[in-house]
């Protein structure tokens, strides 16, 4: 690592406010000393946010039944949050399977949204091709050791994928980020947060140098979605692919569906003609609900040693599903 000074942060506008160049905000610090020991940033200086109260609470919207999670709020306190067990307990099941219970007491719901690509190429400790490390460099991934790599949104330049657990499930919650910066608050769809490989190569997501995450804001209560993560061990891994899903019910008719798709794109991936076709749908039609997935999957294409991530993402997307519909008053299915 290189030398670095260090400062706390007293208010919010701090983190954005006259901030010298070079300079990484810290929080619960589990990427950023990632980034730093593996030399994919090389900060001069850092602030330390973590002790932003403000940025903590876990409150009710105000005129609204949803909820306002402050960005320093820890993954294991929204997990455990009873109105988000309730309400929401596709996110918190995300959170949960989102890391180690000692990561989860550390890691804060902005920071998981910032986690950068876990595509070994571009964490190597070697100088490896990779255009989000080295801009030209090319992409060792497009035609090396892909099998966890992207089925929906890549490009020659870049075939990573998003890693961030809790940023599947409140895609599929139709959350929305809170960011703030001198020129005042913006809010961005969770499922737009992320940035793709044609959009700007060298982005991961759509907040800027002066900008910092405040809160997540959910709406309107899902409590009949669930969160299902498909990886090689169950202890603590990233996922192969993963799937959110919330859905409202007449009977066994479905009256709306969302489903967002994990690990198979550099951000969560929505399946929006799949929703649209499931309207109306009853859930136990198994054969009507598995074609309307699979149509959605007309427009992914495999990597030379991940097609098997197509089929693997087309049964999540099901499962995912059915869990959300027997999901009742927050309770497991």
């Amino acid at each position: 690592m290189q030398p670095f000074t260090y400062a706390r942060a007293v208010d919010p506008a701090d983190a954005y406010t006259g901030v010298p160049q070079r300079t990484a905000l810290l929080a619960g610090g589990t990427e950023l000393l990632n980034w730093m020991r593996l030399g994919i940033e090389h900060p001069a200086h850092l602030l330390d946010i973590s002790h932003l109260s403000g940025l903590k609470t876990i409150d009710t919207l105000d005129n609204s039944a949803g909820l306002r999670i402050g960005a320093l709020a820890t993954l294991n306190e929204i997990a455990e949050h009873p109105r988000i067990v309730n309400d929401y307990p596709v996110l918190a099941q995300a959170c949960l399977k989102a890391a180690s219970a000692q990561l989860r007491n550390l890691a804060s719901i902005g920071g998981n949204l910032l986690q950068r690509t876990r595509c070994p190429y571009f964490r190597s400790l070697d100088a490896l091709p990779c255009n989000k490390r080295t801009p030209g460099s090319g992409c060792a991934a497009r035609h090396g050791i892909n099998d966890k790599h992207a089925i929906f949104g890549w490009t020659d330049d870049c075939v990573a994928v998003q890693p961030s657990d809790p940023a599947v499930a409140l895609a599929a919650l139709d959350a929305e980020v809170v960011i703030a910066s001198a020129r005042g608050i913006r809010r961005v769809a969770a499922d737009n947060f992320h940035t793709l490989p044609a959009d700007e190569l060298q982005r991961h997501n759509v907040l800027a140098d002066d900008e910092l995450i405040t809160a997540i804001e959910l709406h309107a209560a899902a409590p009949r979605s669930a969160y299902l993560k498909v990886r090689e061990r169950e202890s603590y891994e990233f996922a192969l692919v993963s799937a959110a899903a919330a859905v409202e019910l007449d009977g066994e008719t479905i009256r709306t569906a969302r489903i967002a798709l994990g690990s198979v794109a550099l951000r969560p991936w929505r399946l929006k003609e799949a929703e649209r076709r499931l309207q109306g749908v009853s859930i136990s039609a198994l054969d009507i609900v598995r074609a309307a997935i699979e149509h959605e999957f007309q427009s992914a294409r495999a990597l030379p040693h991940n097609a098997s991530k197509i089929v693997i993402a087309q049964n999540a997307a099901l499962r995912a599903l059915q869990l959300a519909a027997k999901q009742a008053n927050g309770g497991m299915a």
